[in-house]
């Protein structure tokens, strides 16, 4: 995979633009996240392996870790991106060695950056395109076989993470998420 610049932009918020939503009460993401068992509904795993991951280190909760029995981790939304692209890959066949070379890419990436690559991969390599042109230059060469568009995983999660709750990592609480523009037309529809 291609080395991300050096000055690479942190962890975005939990949902930084239009592409993923509103966000919640505008707390950024290293502040409200979802439990494990959230991330594995969301993403389709185990507890199992979400935990042999994070004990192993291939994706580990950017919120909170477990501390000892009966502690829960914290996921940011960034995390449970990753999670969901490292499900796909082990779907397609990839290495879990490959894999932990494309998450540690990944990890350095912004939110924002994440959303405008495509990974590829033959089963063995995974690539990054972020323009079609990558992508015609890998599918020529032949090597590209399978493709995970992260914006459209992220815009998955999105809709999908919405309907779970969400936990401070402070332990306050999360008000529900504000209400959208048509749920007000809805309810003004439905009033009158």
């Amino acid at each position: 995979m291609d080395a991300s610049p050096p000055d690479a932009p942190e962890q975005g918020e939990l949902f930084p633009d239009p592409l993923v939503g509103e966000g919640l009460d505008g707390l950024p993401d290293q502040l409200v996240g979802f439990r494990g068992p959230t991330a594995c509904q969301v993403v389709g795993i185990t507890y199992r392996q979400l935990d042999y991951w994070a004990r192993t280190g291939l994706v580990v909760p950017s919120i909170r870790g477990a501390a000892g029995s009966g502690s829960q981790r914290l996921y940011s939304f960034k995390d449970v991106l990753v999670l969901k692209v490292v499900k796909r890959l082990l779907d397609a066949g990839v290495s879990l060695q490959n894999i932990r070379v494309a998450v540690e890419h990944l990890r350095r990436r912004g939110i924002r950056d994440l959303a405008g690559i495509t990974l590829f991969s033959d089963g063995t390599t995974v690539y990054e395109c972020s323009s079609p042109e990558e992508v015609v230059d890998l599918l020529q060469g032949g090597q590209g076989v399978f493709g995970i568009a992260v914006s459209g995983a992220m815009r998955e999660i999105s809709g999908s993470i919405k309907d779970f709750p969400v936990e401070r990592a402070d332990g306050g609480s999360v008000d529900d998420a504000p209400e959208d523009e048509l749920s007000r037309r809805r309810a003004r529809r439905a009033i009158s």
